[in-house]
């Protein structure tokens, strides 16, 4: 890959939209080998597998929208369809959750747990508590995994998220929590009521050295990311290629650096970071502080409510740090043009729903292409051979705001 040196491409264009290009793309970032181990397992696509309900989510080939803007193709991956939760979170959090209850329950026994389903290991296992903090949708995974294995489940969010995310959570039998603050403050409250509680925290942001759990989160997504791979067949990406990528805390864009830089080393793919102008906490720390987190200097006040994070997880940073080449932040008036896009594709495109979260990669793609500003970006790194790669990783997660959103 190449680094393009242009004194203006590490500005910010307008109030919309801000960009910058990473010095630090490159670097070496060690990885320990527990961790390339723990990612490259075949352990995890056979858990996901073994779920009732598990097949591989649809990914999309939008070809009119790429011609018209004059690239080869644009690949989407619709996460809107993974089992019935309308998201991609459960492949992490059922899969940390499954190897916690595994560890626990061979300590118990003495003997190897085969299916975490079974009426058996079921019955064996003791009542633990989950808990986490989330604007949504990893909460909603977590109370579904914890619902289908007879185990307890406690949420804090924050108050200001919508009443439809916090009803579907509610729906999976958890105890909800609101708390008066943002989402950094319910991620505080989790880990301390957890600790004076004996609880279980399934959190996918790094807290206080607590590092096990994000990353068998973070490990959960490979198999996103695998079965593009399968999905792709003869036609996997390469280096002139990008990938767009949505970023809360970064478990999902880590998993992303892992896998293209583990996978496709001498053909990476370009990947890109998208975050929203007013919680854009990975950009702030790569463009204001040298590469090293910080919070966010937005005023965490976005639709875009499962990007809505003012501090980046310490383990996933490294791995956005050393492998993506382009830092993007949107506002909101982008995103809700990408989820009208989705909505009302051209030519034979398919309909996509698409969130606000969902649809962020999109609204960097269209900002690249259609924002004058941003025009030198494109004449730079895009060709017409081009392909790029987006996850849709939530539906209407919100419908009253989707509906009055697609019909604006």
């Amino acid at each position: 890959m190449y680094v393009i040196r242009l004194k203006p491409l590490n500005e910010q264009t307008d109030d919309m939209c801000k960009y910058h290009f990473n010095k630090h793309l490159g670097d070496i970032c060690h990885v320990p080998e527990k961790t390339n181990i723990l990612f490259g397992s075949s352990d995890i696509l056979n858990f996901h597998h073994s779920i009732n309900g598990h097949k591989p989510t649809p990914l999309y080939s939008l070809k009119s929208l790429s011609a018209k803007f004059g690239i080869k193709d644009i690949f989407v991956k619709d996460e809107s369809q993974r089992f019935d939760l309308n998201a991609f979170k459960i492949l992490g959090a059922s899969y940390a959750i499954y190897r916690f209850l595994k560890k626990r329950y061979e300590q118990v026994t003495g003997v190897e747990m085969e299916n975490l389903f079974s009426p058996n290991v079921k019955k064996t296992l003791p009542l633990y508590t989950f808990c986490t903090a989330t604007d949504g949708n990893h909460g909603r995974a977590v109370a579904w995994m914890a619902n289908k294995l007879n185990q307890k489940a406690v949420i804090y969010i924050p108050s200001d998220t919508v009443t439809a995310r916090i009803e579907s959570i509610k729906k999976e039998g958890a105890k909800v929590i609101l708390v008066n603050g943002s989402y950094d403050d319910a991620v505080k409250m989790a880990f301390d009521e957890a600790k004076k509680n004996d609880w279980q925290v399934i959190s996918d942001t790094s807290y206080e050295n607590q590092i096990e759990i994000p990353l068998l989160i973070s490990a959960g997504y490979t198999t996103l990311f695998k079965e593009i791979d399968d999905q792709l067949e003869n036609e996997k990406l390469s280096d002139n290629d990008f990938i767009f990528i949505q970023c809360g805390v970064g478990a999902l864009a880590a998993t992303a650096g892992w896998f293209y830089n583990r996978y496709y080393k001498q053909s990476m793919p370009t990947l890109v970071c998208v975050e929203p102008t007013e919680s854009a906490c990975v950009f702030d720390s790569m463009k204001y502080n040298v590469g090293e987190i910080t919070v966010s200097r937005g005023s965490l006040n976005t639709i875009m409510a499962g990007l809505n994070c003012g501090t980046p997880s310490e383990i996933a940073f490294p791995y956005i740090k050393n492998n993506y080449k382009l830092f993007l932040t949107i506002n909101d008036k982008f995103a809700e043009n990408s989820m009208k896009t989705f909505y009302n594709p051209i030519g034979d495109d398919p309909r996509i729903i698409s969130g606000e979260s969902g649809a962020t990669g999109l609204a960097a793609l269209l900002a690249i292409f259609e924002n004058r500003n941003l025009s030198h970006i494109k004449d730079k790194l895009f060709n017409k051979n081009s392909r790029v790669l987006l996850i849709n990783t939530e539906g209407d997660t919100d419908p009253e705001n989707f509906n009055k959103i697609i019909n604006s």
